[in-house]
């Protein structure tokens, strides 16, 4: 029975991350993968959702240009949509493929396996691999689980992948449906609806159960983007209730009960189901290896590590941020804490995401809503993109920034969000304060390129230091400062003078 030092079973980006980690400490380290290195990071996930997502944005940005000037409408067709996409997965396939190869040659200093097969485990120390060289067995000192996870599919609905479909088979459909319902208004749900209409060749519906998408964002930010949507066509069934979906001589007919008691049958060619996903934990040997699941099937974890002292949980199987930069993180700290012995703790404070919706929308901390929830006292600045000169030369002046502090006078920052153009890249410089617990004067001191986006965050920072270029008292509609409280539900505005 050979030994190593590290197992981990997941080849996904939170696993192969954990692998690459090990390596730096110089252990003897085996990955195990049932099926591709990269997982949904590469494969029906990220990187095929946002290369489909980037190809629609480019088509609706020439298509306003092209209906302003009354020209015909611009059209790619389905299978250059595809290829593209092929090209991009072959591209990243081929890095993590050429770079495995490199680690495992015979000259390579590197004691790195990389195991083609399913890894389960029979204890807590003892991996079986099963793949088409076999079974065999293998000893580790410690275990990573990182098995990701899988879209989550409803009983009551039959999803074939090709009609009613998950995320695993929407970028396989031959051509664009020409009628497209989305159930879940949630961050894919809503990329997706962003995705088909940009195209401008599907007829798209939103089923969504709350009062309006993105309910767990603030209201400013889901008015946007729902504005957006209803400009490009897609309807939006709000606080809607679904009866039934099925497929009906090859289509799908879904019928859903409205608030005040009415009810619509509606036909459509395709189906999107985006209600989350569920963590892959079944026959990995959990229970052989005494680990514990949560009630929702999440292996229970303190700090990446499980109930059991040498098996640890990263990635979406630990049931916190499903995020690929949230994995790889997970990933590292827990090899850290097995060889570094590190001291730091992991923190989802300061964790960014991106949402690929039009525009796009980039997070950091705590929003507004989440802020009052949780009982805080805040103070809120809010800049329209039309005031930031990079935004007005892009003529993409559509989105804003707004950042919460602390209502005290060291004015901490608890979160940011960011609407619009080259919304993620303008984040990174909030979540580092917020890391390093450094005060807003920071931003309000820095020299930012001109022109550029993130000038407009150093704008909002002078706001609320009441030392802003332009004032809020005379752009009332363009830029706000104002104070939050749990006490009391009415905005206390603060005007610069």
């Amino acid at each position: 029975m050979e030994k190593f030092d590290v197992c981990v079973i997941g080849g996904g980006p939170a696993g192969y991350a954990a692998a690459m980690r090990a390596i730096d400490f110089g252990k003897k380290v085996i990955l195990i993968e049932k099926g591709k290195v990269g997982g949904a990071g590469i494969y029906d996930g990220a990187l095929t959702s946002k290369t489909t997502w980037e190809l629609a944005q480019k088509v609706s940005t020439i298509n306003e240009m092209m209906e302003t000037n009354g020209r015909p409408r611009f059209e790619i067709p389905w299978v250059d949509v595809q290829q593209t996409v092929k090209e991009a997965i072959f591209d990243r396939k081929q890095q993590y493929s050429a770079h495995i190869k490199l680690l495992q040659e015979e000259t390579s200093t590197v004691r790195f396996t990389y195991a083609r097969g399913k890894g389960k485990m029979l204890n807590n120390h003892e991996v079986q691999v099963s793949g088409k060289k076999g079974e065999y067995v293998i000893y580790a000192e410690n275990i990573i689980v990182a098995t990701g996870s899988r879209p989550r599919r409803l009983p009551h609905i039959e999803t074939d992948e090709k009609i009613i479909m998950t995320s695993d088979g929407i970028h396989h459909i031959t051509d664009y449906p020409k009628s497209l319902v989305i159930l879940g208004a949630g961050v894919i749900g809503c990329e997706y609806a962003t995705i088909f209409s940009n195209f401008g060749n599907t007829k798209v519906y939103l089923i969504d159960r709350a009062d309006r998408i993105l309910p767990f964002e603030d209201e400013d930010v889901a008015k946007v983007v729902s504005d957006n949507l209803h400009e490009k066509g897609v309807t939006i069934h709000k606080t809607a209730k679904l009866e039934r979906m099925e497929i009906v001589d090859g289509e799908v007919e879904y019928e859903i009960s409205n608030p005040d008691g009415t009810k619509e049958i509606i036909r459509v060619e395709k189906a999107l189901l985006s209600v989350g996903r569920v963590p892959n934990t079944e026959n990995i040997g959990l229970e052989e290896a005494g680990v514990t699941l949560s009630a929702r099937h999440y292996i229970t974890d303190s700090k990446t590590r499980t109930n059991v002292d040498n098996i640890y949980a990263v990635g979406d199987v630990s049931g916190h941020i499903a995020l690929v930069n949230m994995g790889e993180i997970e990933a590292r700290f827990a090899v850290e804490r097995m060889y570094a012995s590190r001291k730091e703790e992991i923190s989802y404070d300061n964790v960014c995401t991106i949402m690929f919706l039009n525009p796009e929308v980039a997070a950091v901390g705590l929003n507004e809503q989440q802020a009052i929830e949780k009982g805080l006292s805040c103070k809120v600045v809010k800049l329209d993109y039309s005031c930031i000169a990079r935004a007005i030369a892009m003529r993409k002046t559509q989105g804003f920034f707004k950042i919460i502090v602390t209502d005290d006078d060291e004015m901490k920052i608890l979160g940011m969000r960011a609407v619009g153009e080259h919304a993620s890249s303008a984040i990174q410089g909030i979540a580092l304060l917020i890391k390093m617990d450094q005060p807003i004067e920071v931003l309000a001191d820095l020299i930012h390129p001109h022109p550029s986006i993130i000038e407009g965050i150093q704008e909002c920072v002078r706001m609320l230091l009441n030392k802003s270029i332009f004032k809020s008292a005379v752009f009332k509609d363009a830029m706000q400062c104002y104070r939050r409280s749990p006490e009391n539900e009415e905005i206390e505005h603060l005007q610069e003078l």
